[in-house]
């Protein structure tokens, strides 16, 4: 549908977000550029009734809709047209998403798309393989990119643990920050061969740096019977996940207190070992009653919630938080 042959409320939304998006390229752009992030956020649901966000790609655009049950297929195809309209991006390098809620955001890996086709975007000095058309994610969780540098400013000489690797990013951070080791684990054939060439884009040895396709209850299980330990460790579940078993149904809000449980048991202790804890879960409560443990135990000596400080500028909105995050020190 052309932009003349919208209904005046779609011109209206249409209008609206490409001011938007254009204030907000305008702000953080150039800056951005500087610091070689070629990856950012323009627009999260901002205005109410514009359910969208918009994500900038080096020079290409994902639009995505947070869908409903009435939401109608025309709209969002319109408002992407008006986006890259106002930043001179052209239409075929503009590509168009739905959001779920509930459930289905463990669906981390479904296919929607299959071409199969790679980009390499730079985040800082690194490197990492994007994908815009093939999954809702791209391949690079753009609002841990704070997280991400925390954790290299701190590895060095340190065995890391990157559980829920997804496409290895933690991974690749640990690594150029001198990490003695990584180990990168994810349930996704597809994630663990992703992860593979962002190590090999970045010229990082996989010698010392391992990549584990398994359940993350199950690596627990193993690792703590091998007595393996660790200083630093990642946790970034999906909200919801299944498997064909039901042995590996996960639920973040009832089942955190057991994987944390199980994390905390291969750091060190007594070392200042430490594990950053994250959710995207809009109504994460951590449940601190049933983990067993609490701040200043002989487990755990600090519990703190840091989300403040791992939300970068562009993904900061009145509405919504894009993640919660937690240090936790054994």
């Amino acid at each position: 549908m052309a932009l003349s042959e919208c209904s005046e409320k779609y011109l209206n939304h249409a209008q609206m977000l490409s001011n938007k998006v254009k204030k907000r390229y305008k702000h953080l752009g150039r800056r951005y550029a500087k610091q070689n992030l070629e990856i950012f956020r323009l627009y999260d649901w901002d205005i109410p009734e514009i359910r969208a966000v918009v994500d900038w790609y080096a020079g290409h655009l994902v639009v995505a809709e947070y869908v409903r049950k009435n939401s109608d297929p025309g709209w969002l195809p319109v408002m992407a047209e008006a986006v890259a309209g106002a930043l001179g991006v052209d239409m075929a390098n503009v590509h168009l998403k739905e959001r779920h809620s509930g459930y289905q955001d463990g669906n981390r890996y479904e296919r929607v798309a299959n071409t199969g086709k790679k980009i390499v975007m730079s985040e800082r000095d690194l490197k990492f393989y994007i994908n815009l058309d093939d999954y809702v994610d791209t391949g690079l969780f753009s609002d841990h990119r704070e997280t991400r540098q925390m954790v290299r400013e701190m590895v060095q000489g340190k065995d890391f643990l990157n559980l829920y690797c997804y496409t290895g990013s933690f991974s690749c951070y640990a690594a150029k920050g001198g990490a003695k080791t990584t180990t990168s684990v994810d349930r996704s054939d597809t994630a663990i061969q992703w992860a593979k060439e962002n190590m090999e884009l970045n010229n990082i040895s996989m010698e010392t740096n391992r990549l584990i396709k398994a359940h993350t209850s199950d690596f627990l299980e193993k690792a703590r019977k091998k007595g393996q330990l660790f200083d630093l460790a990642v946790v970034d579940p999906p909200s919801f996940s299944s498997s064909r078993d039901s042995r590996h149904h996960f639920d973040i809000a009832e089942d955190h207190p057991e994987l944390l449980r199980g994390v905390v048991e291969l750091m060190r202790k007594d070392s200042g070992s430490t594990i950053f804890f994250s959710t995207n879960h809009q109504d994460f409560q951590l449940r601190m009653e049933r983990l067993g443990w609490m701040a200043g135990s002989s487990s755990v000596k600090e519990v703190k919630e840091i989300t403040s400080i791992t939300i970068p500028e562009d993904y900061r909105t009145p509405k919504k938080q894009i993640h919660r995050c937690w240090k936790i020190v054994v």
